[in-house]
């Protein structure tokens, strides 16, 4: 099998809802958008964030776990300054966002804050001064 992601597939709970945080909000367009069903973003060269309507994606994956807390997963963007970051982290609240957590500089050397989309999935919006992470940063 080799090395790569090809989807991330979200199960959400309102797909409209979804659609005006990613499209209208941040600005994202879809690859694929199939109203009730599925919205597909083009997240890296050979990367796709699906946001799979949560019945649908019961249906054909099995029962979905759920309950109080923050979902297990996060996603990252990563910014090449914290000011990007504090950019990106206004434009999700400006956006909808139901959570914003403030950039903070961070005990393993970077700057970062989160942020959540209609469903409560946490992005994490940061800035690495890792030198080996140079080329997952856009400029």
């Amino acid at each position: 099998m080799d090395q790569r992601i090809s989807f991330i597939t979200l199960a959400v709970a309102d797909l409209d809802a979804t659609r005006r945080f990613y499209r209208d909000g941040l600005g994202w367009k879809p690859e694929i958008d199939v109203p009730g069903e599925v919205l597909m973003f083009r997240a890296g060269e050979r990367l796709i964030l699906s946001l799979w309507d949560r019945t649908a994606c019961e249906a054909e994956v099995g029962p979905l776990m759920s309950g109080p807390g923050v979902a297990p997963v996060t996603i990252a963007h990563n910014m090449a300054t914290p000011e990007g970051v504090d950019e990106v982290l206004a434009t999700a609240k400006a956006a909808g966002a139901p959570h914003v957590q403030a950039g903070v500089q961070r005990d393993w050397g970077g700057y970062s804050g989160y942020f959540s989309d209609p469903d409560g999935f946490r992005w994490e919006v940061a800035c690495n001064p890792d030198p080996g992470l140079g080329a997952i940063v856009l400029p």
